[in-house]
């Protein structure tokens, strides 16, 4: 039976005594005392029945005075099963009947009946028709005492308080019981007897038969009446319940359990409620030690069943104990401990089994031998009895928890390794689903590190700094995104994304985009193009999805604002598809948010409407903010109000970057977000115009030579000397290709940054080709020249034409 069944049963067994039907019979047979619930149960009255004989309810039994049932019930000392009862209205209930001997002074004798309904009983007692009551199964204490509370009858049972009859008949309770507990039943039965009802007392006492175990007992006291109504004495009927006792202990335990343990997703935690849901209720000492993988979310590396040679590891998550600072530990909670295959913590990861030591061995030759730290531990605290339970899950022991008693004397039984098992099986199910999150929530993490920038580099005009707030606080992912990218010729990208929904999977298709931006700035397409681009990208995405109708699409559209900043020309160019404006901030704090055309959100299917780019010139340390919608709107406010306390908290140019971010976030509502928060800052400054040189040259072949001595003589005033041959030979590859292969006018221009960047631009849209040219080709060997000589080359369309470039890195020195 477990421990839930019998918490069913044992109440109704105490209900089945507390709600009996009691009457009291002479040796005669005839009625003496009735009881108000023998009249609800019969519908007679006292005053019907008490002076009667008892075959007026019970018609199936003889004269009890002298029949040969009579004498078998004094030779057994009652009687008990069902018999027909008549009820006043007529009707014959079958009822469960109880005959019990009473004996008082000089050997006289009467027989207390009890009467109880079927609704009563516990489920299964019925078997046949004859039905084996509490009253049969367990020794139930009866005593009648008169309205002085003298006991005047009594039956053999009633000796378990180690008072014998002589002593108790005629005596009050107070007299042959002294103490606490005897005032307090006396109380009681002063109450029942004013009421003339019924009532129910519990109290703990050592019986002399174990004298050793505190015992429970339950009272259930009768008013009895006589033949006028009045209360003539009270019956009380007394149950060891020590076993129902101690059920309704662990039921306490187990109650406490399913409220205190897994009230988070920390494996730690979870681990320590359990070692204190269990002191000091069932243990005066509990460890829980994790398999080393589990508190960090990992697979326990042994499954039930298999071997290992070597010590096993584990990680102290819960320690509790009755005793302060926990000295029966030898380590602290958090620390890594070696468990040597012999001990028996290693067997139960091994084989998932428990281990029961209601005396722990402690002799020379067993387990201690070989863990000297616990077993001084053992000896110096008095550990005396142990019970060791494997912490299972999905076929995995996640760890070990161990029980012990110390100050309690009382060895372990099988009754507490049940109790214990039950509390680690409802701990293991909190402790697999906090591992499952904490490896899930360190995977999400890992993804998030990895999918937005570890640094935001700016090259030499641009200072960024960022701040991201997922909603799913505790996934600590999301959709939203931001990035800062540098482009050729000392620009620099800026761009701010949101992804539709939330959680992990928005976190994937951020990640898909993120990429797509990088691959097409990459090909340094301007802002409103790049845009079509990745509505292209999304769109296509959102396609292969629907070609799995099984899964929920992962893409259900996006929202970006993409700008690429220009420090020689402090041009900013910006195209956005949905997205809230860019926030602009002049030196002196004034916020301005620039009309920027909406465009349509990514992948919404609207590519027929083109974005649009618009270029805003920034002042020299200007601000500014790129943002997501989670951060200007609510449910509380329109998006205006949000708007409003951004331009508010950004009005403070002169912070640092971080400061200012975090002055920003800080205006996000307090409740919890509803939508994922993404902030991009970025205070941009112009190039020196000393680092640049710029020359209109006409195009004709003899400004070749011209145009190599222009950009030699810059160098040389950078102090570039070293420079000056690759890039002549740069020079006349650029402006040669531009002459033969564009229009003219051209345009050379040098810029000094992180790198030397050489420009050519030519009013043609014939875009340069790097090939292989074979022996017997006289050209086609130019581009491959200026791939050798540079770090880095390539072409971008321009308005009116193209621009050629290439890149040459810089000393380190410089």
């Amino acid at each position: 039976m477990s421990i839930d069944q019998a918490a069913l049963l044992e109440p109704l067994e105490l209900r089945e005594i507390s709600d009996a039907a009691i009457t009291v019979i002479d040796e005669q047979g005839t009625v003496v005392a009735w009881t108000r619930a023998a009249q609800h149960l019969v519908g007679y009255c006292a005053e019907d029945v008490v002076g009667r004989s008892a075959t007026l309810v019970l018609p199936s039994f003889e004269e009890l005075g002298a029949s040969a049932f009579a004498e078998q019930c004094r030779a057994q000392g009652g009687w008990s099963g069902t018999a027909a009862v008549r009820h006043r209205d007529g009707r014959t209930l079958n009822l469960s009947v109880r005959l019990s001997l009473l004996w008082g002074q000089d050997a006289n004798h009467r027989w207390l009946v009890s009467l109880t309904g079927m609704g009563a009983c516990s489920p299964g007692m019925v078997d046949g028709s004859v039905r084996k009551s509490l009253f049969a199964r367990a020794p139930v204490g009866i005593a009648i005492r008169d309205p002085q509370l003298r006991c005047i009858w009594t039956n053999a049972e009633m000796e378990h308080d180690g008072i014998s009859r002589d002593r108790r008949v005629g005596r009050r309770l107070k007299d042959s019981l002294p103490g606490f507990e005897a005032e307090a039943l006396e109380a009681v039965m002063r109450q029942v007897l004013a009421s003339g009802t019924s009532a129910v007392h519990e109290y703990r006492a050592w019986p002399p038969e174990d004298p050793r175990r505190e015992h429970a007992f339950s009272v259930s006291f009768f008013c009895l009446l006589d033949a006028d109504g009045q209360a003539l004495g009270v019956c009380s009927l007394t149950v060891d319940v020590t076993s129902n006792q101690g059920v309704r202990e662990r039921l306490a335990i187990l109650s406490q359990a399913g409220t205190r343990i897994g009230s988070s997703l920390d494996v730690m935690q979870t681990a320590q409620e359990l070692a204190d849901v269990a002191v000091p209720l069932l243990a005066d000492h509990v460890t829980v030690d994790l398999a080393e993988p589990v508190p960090l979310g990992g697979e326990p590396s042994a499954r039930i069943g298999t071997t290992c040679d070597h010590s096993r590891v584990f990680r102290r998550a819960g320690l509790a104990s009755i005793h302060p600072g926990v000295p029966e530990s030898a380590f602290a909670r958090g620390e890594t401990i070696s468990v040597p295959p012999s001990s028996p913590l290693a067997a139960a990861l091994r084989t998932g089994k428990s281990r029961l030591e209601p005396v722990l061995d402690t002799t020379p030759g067993t387990w201690v031998d070989h863990d000297p730290a616990r077993a001084q531990k053992i000896r110096e605290n008095g550990i005396h009895s142990m019970m060791i339970v494997p912490i299972r899950a999905r076929h995995c022991v996640l760890g070990v928890a161990l029980f012990a008693r110390t100050e309690d004397p009382t060895p372990f039984r099988q009754d507490d390794l049940l109790l214990a098992e039950e509390l680690v099986t409802r701990a293991a199910l909190s402790l697999d689903n906090a591992r499952q999150y904490t490896r899930e929530r360190s995977t999400a993490l890992a993804l998030q590190r990895n999918l937005l920038p570890h640094r935001l580099r700016g090259g030499v005009a641009v200072e960024a700094a960022g701040r991201y707030l997922p909603a799913d606080t505790d996934a600590g992912v999301g959709g939203d995104w931001f990035d800062v990218i540098p482009l050729p010729c000392a620009r620099v990208a800026l761009v701010v994304g949101d992804v539709v929904g939330h959680g992990i999977n928005a976190a994937v298709t951020m990640a898909r985009l993120r990429t797509a931006v990088h691959t097409l700035a990459e090909l340094d397409l301007p802002p409103d193009e790049l845009l079509s681009h990745l509505d292209d990208s999304v769109r296509r995405l959102a396609g292969e999805d629907d070609d799995a109708p099984d899964q929920m699409p992962e893409i259900l559209g996006a929202t970006c604002v993409y700008a690429v900043y220009d420090p020689v020309t402090r041009q900013c160019t910006m195209a956005r598809a949905g997205h809230p404006p860019p926030a602009i901030v002049d030196a002196q704090g004034k916020v301005t948010f620039p009309d920027l055309p909406t465009g349509a959100p990514l992948g919404l299917g609207l590519g027929l409407v083109p974005f649009e780019a618009v270029e805003v010139e920034l002042p020299e340390g200007s601000l500014i903010a790129f943002y997501t919608d989670g951060l200007v709107e609510s449910h509380d406010d329109d998006i205006d109000a949000g708007m409003h306390r951004l331009a508010t908290a950004l009005a403070q140019p002169e912070q640092p970057l971080e400061d200012l971010c975090s002055s920003v976030m800080e205006t996000v509502p307090a409740q919890a977000a509803s939508d994922d928060v993404a902030l991009l800052l970025a205070r941009v400054d112009a190039l020196k115009p000393t680092h640049t040189a710029s020359w209109e040259l006409p195009a004709a072949p003899v400004v070749v030579s011209a145009a190599r001595h222009l950009a030699a003589r810059q160098l040389r005033a950078w102090g570039l000397e070293h420079l000056v041959p690759t890039t002549e030979l740069i020079v006349s590859e650029l402006v040669t290709n531009a002459i033969h292969h564009g229009a003219g006018p051209i345009r050379l221009r040098l810029i000094k940054h992180q790198v030397v960047t050489c420009e050519v631009f030519d009013r043609g849209s014939c875009y340069p080709r790097l090939r292989h040219a074979r022996n017997v080709d006289e050209n086609g060997r130019g581009l491959f020249l200026i791939a050798q000589l540079s770090s880095k080359w390539g072409f971008r369309s321009a308005t009116d034409g193209k621009l050629v470039w290439v890149d040459q890195e810089l000393p380190s020195t410089l």
